[in-house]
């Protein structure tokens, strides 16, 4: 339920803030006085299109903030989105909107956090409800009267709708297979004579380890300086550990500095760790010289490895500048067509095998459109006996009207096309409703049609702009008390033009249009205003009242004003 409205520099409005009610909440004015436009912020303020013109002139900044009051349900989902609370059942959606040199900025926020549009528009369907008259165009629309009827049908109806859509995808993947293999079969018979040679080619290569080039290059450096490596491995064996020079080996040194220390620490204790840093290094030493002196010994020269490695080396560039530019890039490629050979050679995926899957995705296609289109039906019959009921009340004794399931071709909806069809009166064919309803005609039917979904609707706020337009005094009453029975179960809020229904408001709005004076330093400028006043009393809501009858001054009107009141005070009880 909005409970709160703040407006900065919207359009007309200045400032203004607005406190809401349960029950029916009316707005009424002179034509132009302003009245959409506090429904157009309520629209922005819950993430609907705006322009750079709904801020107010000589602004650069605009902000609209409604606060909601919350049921359970809702407050369950917004825990799901992470979304917390202010107060225990209340969130306040703002939106702010800059401009600078023409380009609009906005930001929308739930609680101070920044959320995107497609959260924001997941938030407006579950609090909001917008109905006007000149919602002509989505009646018409199969798509919006497919959704209405779903809606209506209740969850199983979404179920189903999300188990048909799964089935679509699944068909629509197998048929663009099907076709994308059947356009390109010979592409792909020559896409398999390529993939074939490159894969024998790689195979043949036997390409296993990725650092195999750099293991061969190794190799190949060790057997060309084989001499060299055997003279200069002896030199550090005879350096290190036996010389056969007359100089001493490291070794040799060594010891006798160990040898040398083990007389000092008789003495002196203090000289341990030296001894045993040269003890260490003696044996470090020695080990050193064992190994180089087994290294060298191994050295052998050998021309026909040394062959093989360079011819190995040269087959590896060759293969690099081919599938590389590196060996594991080459390894890598290798194993991405062998998968694709693999595919292209599998008999699964053959022309005959896909055109069996496409049948089996379309045959579980049309049996869940089937089960989906017998809950339309269903659905179907009762809002045609639920909506005549819905509409004889409101001067429509003698309609006909009927929901049409037709079969379309299968889609992501279902199989099948929902029209409206209508008929006034008696003796008349059905025809669709968007053809041959009148503006009060379609009023009726727009607010008849909210009724049906208003107890099963979770939406808690509905919002009717000038429903009663083009409708008579019998029928505007008729509207009147349909919107306050609408009023028990939802809060409504209703821009009118009728004092038969804004006689029947819980809280009545009067809105104006002012002209003032804004001065500034140098200057001193006429700007016109949207001035909001409550009308909590019984004068204020004759008088308007009287206004919107034939003028205050005459005393017909107010006396018709009183008893307009009076008799909403005796209707408000019965119904």
């Amino acid at each position: 339920m909005l409970i709160c409205l703040r407006i900065e520099n919207f359009a007309l409005i200045d400032q203004l803030e607005l406190d809401f009610g349960a029950g029916l909440n009316v707005l009424t004015g002179e034509t132009g006085a302003g009245k959409s436009i506090i429904l157009d912020a309520i629209d922005a303020a819950l993430g609907g299109k705006v322009s750079s013109r709904v801020i107010r002139t000589g602004t650069s900044r605009a902000l609209v903030e409604a606060t909601f009051k919350l049921d359970a349900k809702m407050i369950s989902w917004l825990t799901a989105q992470e979304i917390e609370l202010i107060d225990e059942d209340c969130i306040v959606c703002s939106r702010e909107m800059t401009t600078t040199g023409g380009n609009l900025r906005s930001r929308s926020r739930v609680n101070g956090i920044l959320v995107n549009r497609q959260l924001m528009a997941e938030l407006r369907d579950r609090i909001v409800e917008i109905t006007a008259q000149g919602q002509t165009v989505q009646v018409g629309q199969p798509a919006q009267v497919r959704d209405w009827l779903d809606a209506y049908g209740g969850k199983a109806h979404f179920q189903q709708r999300e188990i048909v859509t799964a089935a679509f995808a699944d068909y629509q993947q197998a048929k663009n297979v099907l076709e994308k293999r059947r356009q390109s079969e010979r592409d792909r018979l020559q896409q398999l004579d390529l993939l074939t040679y490159q894969v024998q080619e790689l195979k043949t290569a036997n390409l296993t380890e990725a650092d195999e080039f750099e293991q061969l290059e190794q190799e190949r450096q060790r057997l060309s300086h084989v001499v060299e490596l055997q003279q200069l491995s002896y030199q550090v064996y005879q350096a290190l550990y036996q010389n056969d020079d007359d100089a001493p080996a490291g070794a040799d040194l060594l010891a006798q500095s160990e040898a040398k220390l083990t007389d000092m620490v008789q003495y002196d204790a203090q000289l341990q760790p030296i001894l045993d840093l040269v003890s260490e290094a003696l044996a470090a030493v020695t080990e050193a010289g064992r190994q180089i002196n087994a290294y060298g010994e191994s050295l052998e020269a050998d021309p026909q490895r040394l062959v093989e490695v360079e011819e190995r080396i040269r087959e590896l560039k060759q293969i690099c500048r081919k599938y590389g530019p590196t060996l594991p890039d080459a390894i890598a490629y290798y194993q991405k067509i062998a998968a694709e050979l693999e595919e292209l050679n599998s008999s699964e995926y053959s022309v005959e095998a896909l055109e069996q899957q496409e049948q089996k995705y379309l045959q579980k296609l049309n049996q869940a459109c089937h089960k989906l289109t017998d809950l339309r039906q269903t659905a179907a019959a009762q809002l045609e006996a639920r909506l005549i009921a819905e509409l004889k009340p409101l001067a429509m004794e003698k309609v006909q009207f009927q929901v049409e399931v037709s079969a379309t071709s299968p889609t992501a909806m279902g199989a099948d096309k929902i029209t409206f069809l209508f008929s006034p009166n008696p003796g008349e064919p059905l025809q669709p409703l968007t053809a041959i309803a009148s503006g009060g005609e379609m009023s009726r039917f727009l607010l008849a049609l909210k009724s049906c979904f208003s107890e099963a609707d979770a939406t808690e706020t509905l919002i009717f702009d000038e429903i009663d337009v083009g409708v008579s005094g019998r029928v505007a009453q008729a509207i009147a008390e349909k919107l306050h029975q609408l009023s028990q179960h939802n809060q409504v809020l209703c821009v009118t033009h009728q004092p038969l229904v804004a006689a029947m408001a819980d809280r009545h709005f009067r809105v104006d249009k002012h002209v003032v004076e804004e001065t500034s330093a140098t200057t001193a400028d006429l700007r016109t205003i949207v001035r909001v006043t409550a009308l909590d009393n019984f004068t204020t809501r004759r008088e308007e009242l009287a206004t919107l009858a034939g003028g205050k001054s005459a005393h017909d009107a107010i006396a018709f004003a009183e008893s307009l009141l009076t008799q909403a005070a005796q209707r408000r009880v019965l119904l």
